[in-house]
């Protein structure tokens, strides 16, 4: 049986607004990124299909003719993603040049291995020749053969920069950090998802206090479609082998990609290609394999033969035939052509089949990156293509306390994604403190009543995708970095906030839990480990606002049960659930913002759809005594019991039945023998 998790479902505008072009054929990120052209380090935070290939194109072809440097570097992640910047026409749609790449220096279509184009890099270093493309892992071992000073007055363009990591065991990363240490280059990078999903940092807080951030977002980029209207998160819980239970979320009348886990994966049977057999024996009946494309056919029991692409084959020349057959240029635009795709390890990160409707991914996969990745393979719009979906398919706990272990961990990773995809794909918030002076800002729909100053007053941009938000008691950033980080880096900071285990955990499963010490000190512990350079008072307005960012999404969320067919489904009205729920609550502060467990939405969906007993023994699992106050929460309670005081007259008591107000004192208390023990300087 199969128990579905909703999740979020998000409905757009289909303004075409992301899809119309300027004059110079830009489309609206591309045209954004466009004006920061002159800044030597630029980074294009962006969704997959927005345009980021040709946005450098525009703005690379700019830094060679208008700034002087002599040559322009694209570094992609592998070979099959060096197509994206293949010549194109762009005069043809108004821009004043061409992007031309000669064939021998495209390295991605050049045969051989990385030691010959290696070689190819010099040779292109000291010819007068202007664009080249090559591998991540080319441009590392160039950087190591020829140092860093050859690419001096170059530009470095890197796509998918999410494999870079401020770890000095990340050569790539390394070999950044020198470059920008040099100030010699220029350096536009490029990713749908800046966090990796190892937790690691991509950029050190130095570095990337370098760089002008462009950011488009999921929901302009969806906003501004012609066909697509709605996208839907979910995950999805089955018992026995998912093999035969797939039919209960794959529909053969949507066209699919559906990612198999790992044979190493607690999901897989050991044999991914019995799997395989097992899928299309379950879809209906084998006729043939089309001798041109290496597709199966399957005639279905609703009568239509679908055509399945085998991406799991191990057999070389069957799977190039299939993959050479996807990529089919003149295939491109005929949604007939496939509606299928088993794959294991392939089309994921940058693979482009805009009829996708639907992927499906059983297992957790590698990161949350990862899903993010595929996620992006079914958000393009096409003509007819006015949903999609995202399925995590994942096994439920059984009865040995191992395999609950284990399942525990997948469970919360994929609970973590869906969390993160849900931030992602909401409207921007732009969060302004409750003051007597407060007005409403222009261009902002305010409701029937519009702005009332006596109100907690929550306005929403259309065209800009954004929220305008007012909260008492909000701290305003003082830094320039602070600043930024607020307006563009909230879903990172999130992002880590959600991969961190312990915590989603005990959001999940702790019923002695005080929210405060999650969102209060486990997000601020977070963000000063994640901007070190920050003051204390900095480190307050980012954490509050990534708390109301990531809480307002959360109550936004209505789960209702349908009496007739019990079973949970979401309102799909995110923007007026957001609303509603802060318009609800008069006195919207951060005090009450804090006091809401981020995780309780999501537990309530497990509740109703997880298998009672299996629920039970994850909560068993789970339930470990909290752990000690430590030296650095110590301080934290210690700072917020100080303000109690100030507040009411009078210390936070051991005794009161308040659990926020016991904990400060505990806090406080712990904080003062850990000074007297001599634990702090």
């Amino acid at each position: 049986m199969t128990r579905s998790i909703p999740s979020v479902s998000v409905t757009y505008a289909q303004n075409g607004a992301s899809t119309t072009s300027n004059e110079l054929g830009m489309r609206a990120m591309q045209e954004r990124a466009y004006e920061r052209r002159g800044e030597p380090y630029l980074l294009i935070k962006s969704p997959p299909a927005s345009g980021k290939s040709r946005a450098l194109m525009f703005i690379a072809l700019d830094k060679l003719e208008n700034q002087g440097l002599k040559q322009a570097i694209v570094v992609v992640p592998e070979k099959s993603i060096g197509s994206s910047f293949n010549d194109e026409p762009l005069m043809k749609f108004g821009f004043w040049a061409d992007w031309t790449v000669a064939p021998k220096w495209n390295l991605c279509n050049v045969p051989g291995g990385d030691d010959g184009k290696v070689g190819a890099v010099g040779r292109f270093l000291q010819s007068d020749d202007r664009i080249l493309i090559c591998t991540h892992a080319t441009f590392r071992f160039a950087v190591d053969r020829f140092g860093i000073e050859v690419f001096d007055d170059r530009l470095i363009a890197i796509d998918e920069f999410h494999h870079v990591s401020a770890n000095p065991d990340n050569k790539l990363g390394a070999h950044l950090g020198r470059l920008i240490a040099r100030d010699k280059v220029h350096v536009v990078a490029m990713t749908g998802s800046y966090f990796r999903g190892d937790a690691e940092a991509v950029l050190t807080p130095e570095d990337e206090s370098k760089f002008d951030t462009v950011t488009y977002t999921y929901y302009e980029q969806l906003n501004g479609y012609e066909h697509l209207k709605t996208l839907d998160i979910g995950y999805f819980f089955y018992t026995g082998s998912y093999a035969d239970d797939i039919l209960a979320v794959l529909k053969p009348s949507e066209k699919t990609i559906l990612h198999i886990p790992n044979v190493n994966a607690r999901e897989s049977t050991g044999d991914k290609h019995k799997e395989v057999d097992h899928i299309i024996d379950a879809l209906g009946e084998w006729r043939e394999t089309d001798p041109v494309t290496g597709f199966h056919l399957v005639k279905t029991p609703q009568g239509p033969i679908i055509k399945i692409a085998d991406l799991v084959e191990d057999d070389p020349t069957k799977r190039d035939r299939v993959s050479a057959a996807l990529k089919d240029p003149k295939q491109k635009n005929n949604r007939d052509h496939v509606d299928l795709i088993i794959a294991l390890g392939m089309a994921k990160e940058g693979f482009d089949w805009i009829w996708c409707e639907h992927a499906l991914t059983v297992g957790y996969r590698a990161s949350l990156t990862e899903i993010v990745q595929i996620i992006g393979r079914a958000t393009r719009d096409a003509v007819g293509k006015t949903h999609s979906r995202f399925t995590n398919l994942i096994a439920e706990p059984d009865a040995s306390e191992g395999a609950v272990t284990e399942a525990i961990n997948d469970t919360l990773k994929a609970i973590a994604a869906s969390l993160l995809m849900e931030q992602v794909l909401a409207p921007r918030f732009n969060f302004t403190p409750k003051t007597a002076a407060a007005t409403a800002v222009a261009g902002f729909d305010y409701g029937e009543n519009g702005y009332d100053p006596t109100k907690t007053n929550v306005g929403f941009n259309e065209a800009s995708g954004q929220f305008q938000i007012e909260i008492k008691g909000l701290a305003e950033p003082k830094s320039k970095e602070a600043a930024r980080i607020c307006q563009e880096d909230l879903n990172e900071v999130i992002t880590a906030f959600v991969q961190d285990k312990p915590v989603i955990a005990r959001g999940l499963f702790d019923e002695e839990l005080v929210p405060e010490e999650l969102t209060v000190v486990r997000m601020g512990k977070i963000i000063k480990d994640r901007y070190p350079e920050l003051e204390e008072g900095d480190v307050e307005a980012v954490r509050q606002r990534a708390v109301a960012a990531m809480n307002l999404t959360q109550q936004a969320k209505r789960v209702v049960l349908d009496e007739e067919e019990r079973e949970p489904t979401a309102n799909t009205a995110l923007i007026d659930g957001v609303r509603k729920f802060a318009m609800d609550v008069r006195d919207l502060d951060i005090d009450l913002i804090d006091s809401i467990n981020p995780f309780g939405e999501a537990y309530n969906i497990l509740a109703k759809s997880m298998n009672e007993e299996s629920l039970r023994q994850v909560a068993s699992v789970i339930s470990a005594k909290r752990s000690p106050i430590t030296p650095e929460d110590a301080v934290t309670w210690a700072k917020r019991a100080s303000r109690f005081k100030k507040e009411n007259g009078r210390s936070p008591s051991m005794t009161t039945a308040d659990p926020y107000e016991k904990l400060m004192a505990e806090g406080a208390t712990a904080f003062m023998r850990f000074r007297k023990e001599g634990r702090y300087e």
